[in-house]
């Protein structure tokens, strides 16, 4: 197991199968966001030396599971996703304490990293090429793919089983071995899902996990000669230096970065609906998801309306503890994280007019996390800082047009293209939209967040590296494609 001591609630890090102590003898402790009494665990701060051990250990497993048949390493991952159902509660109530979300939405995480796995584990038994016809009427010619080897995941802290599953899951179904590095705010979550790698009996070596800053761990995973692959989910600056280092030495490297996500609300929408999903889009999670909602962009035929509804909807939100009932918002995630929210709340104030919220929480229970109350501004032009920079907070930015090509033109006018939604009942309309907008993931009378697990996902402009993750797109990035003619 990964504690230490029935006592001492200490995480180590996993390397060649084994639960081991960082030499530097440091650690972290990470505390409940939304009651800081409340310490969840101690993770390992690992050294460079830490980290090349895991490297070396996935290097020298790799022979070995790449050999194993497609079919017999999915049963490893069938067997993980078992186990990861049968403590789901576990799970998702340990999240909800480290990184604030409410439980019920932690729970449908975890649920969802179980369908990961078995999704990838049925991976196993799907075909791997095709056969090309050959000029030589002799000869048989045929495509099958091979795995890059050792692959790196960094993983965020915001969807700390859902973002490790779905790399990892498809790194290790099409023959990679992994070392992962999880967001120290979220390291004491992915040590429990790395509970279930172990107890579903994966081969030392196969799999592991080194904690620890990204300015040591990160970086040392995008220099070392022996990883192959890299995926990362984070920052755009960390994330542009990571594809550097892999570049500069030759590695695959797989960046999704931030979003400034728009939602466009056309004259002819369902008010209601548009209103019910930009809530949800955008502020549910503390609005710290990738694919938040943060600028609305609405028609001035309806503008209005949808001002009254939201801010009407968005006065009823209950924050507080994700873990106590009728709970809809929890606290962010770190006091790093409430002070960068606080602080673009502050520039909003400058650039537009505060609707509602705008503070931080106080009193009770508020005293001891990192509450911040849902935020709405409205007369917000374009080129304003909370327009332009991704805030990962629950604030919405209302910004009004005359007409669609204004409103579609407003849209692209970031430097991101991550997701975008429209709400309109016009088919014409709807065209203009999956055809005008530069975003990899669009969506229609539905909300910006979120993707299907088995649909590719990723994004434009500087939102990624311009590969995609999830469904049978993971392929693409976790293998390489090797040609066979055979005389």
């Amino acid at each position: 197991m990964a504690v230490q001591t029935e006592t001492s609630n200490k995480f180590l890090n996993y390397i060649n199968g084994e639960w081991v102590a960082s030499n530097t003898n440091e650690v972290n402790t990470n505390t409940n966001p939304a009651n800081t009494d409340d310490v969840v665990g101690q993770i390992q701060k690992s050294s460079r030396e830490d980290l090349d051990k895991a490297v070396t250990s996935a290097k020298g497993a790799k022979k070995e599971w790449k050999e194993l048949s497609g079919a017999q390493r999915g049963q490893y991952l069938y067997k993980v996703a078992d186990i990861l159902e049968g403590r789901l509660e576990e799970v998702a109530e340990c999240m909800t304490r480290e990184m604030g979300k409410t439980f019920p939405e932690a729970k449908g995480e975890t649920a969802r990293g179980v369908a990961i796995l078995r999704y990838y584990a049925g991976e196993g038994m799907r075909k791997v090429g095709d056969v090309i016809p050959s000029t030589d009427k002799d000869a048989l010619m045929f495509t099958t793919r091979a795995p890059l080897g050792v692959v790196g995941v960094i993983t965020p802290w915001n969807f700390p089983v859902a973002i490790p599953m779905w790399k990892t899951a498809p790194a290790l179904i099409y023959g990679n071995t992994v070392v992962l590095k999880p967001a120290t705010e979220a390291a004491v979550t992915c040590a429990k899902l790395f509970e279930c790698f172990e107890e579903a009996g994966l081969p030392a070596g196969v799999i592991n996990m080194v904690t620890g800053p990204g300015s040591v761990i990160g970086q040392g995973i995008a220099e070392n000669p022996d990883v192959n692959g890299i995926t990362f989910t984070g920052s755009n600056t960390v994330g542009k230096n990571i594809g550097q280092e892999a570049l500069g030495r030759g590695a695959k490297y797989q960046l999704e970065m931030g979003g400034k996500n728009p939602v466009i609300v056309a004259p002819d929408a369902d008010i209601d609906l548009a209103v019910e999903a930009t809530i949800s889009g955008g502020l549910r999670s503390t609005g710290q998801k990738c694919t938040a909602t943060s600028r609305v962009i609405v028609h001035s035929d309806v503008y209005d309306e949808f001002k009254e509804k939201l801010v009407a909807k968005v006065k009823e939100i209950t924050v507080g503890n994700g873990l106590n009932d009728g709970i809809w918002m929890g606290p962010s995630a770190s006091e790093s994280q409430l002070n960068t929210v606080l602080s673009y709340i502050e520039k909003g104030r400058e650039e537009g007019t505060l609707l509602c919220g705008g503070e931080r929480l106080s009193g009770g229970e508020y005293d001891k996390g990192y509450f911040v109350a849902p935020t709405v501004f409205e007369d917000i032009k374009s080129e304003a800082t909370i327009a332009q920079e991704e805030i990962f907070g629950p604030v919405l930015a209302l910004m009004k047009v005359d007409d669609m090509e204004e409103a579609i033109e407003l849209a692209n006018d970031v430097e991101y293209g991550l997701s975008a939604s429209i709400f309109t009942t016009n088919i014409q309309k709807m065209l203009s939209f999956v055809n005008d907008m530069d975003a990899g993931l669009v969506r229609v009378n539905a909300e910006s967040a979120g993707v299907e697990l088995q649909a590719p996902f990723g994004g434009m402009k500087q939102s990624s590296s311009h590969s995609r993750e999830q469904g049978e797109a993971a392929k693409e990035f976790f293998t390489s494609i090797k040609t066979v003619f055979v005389k």
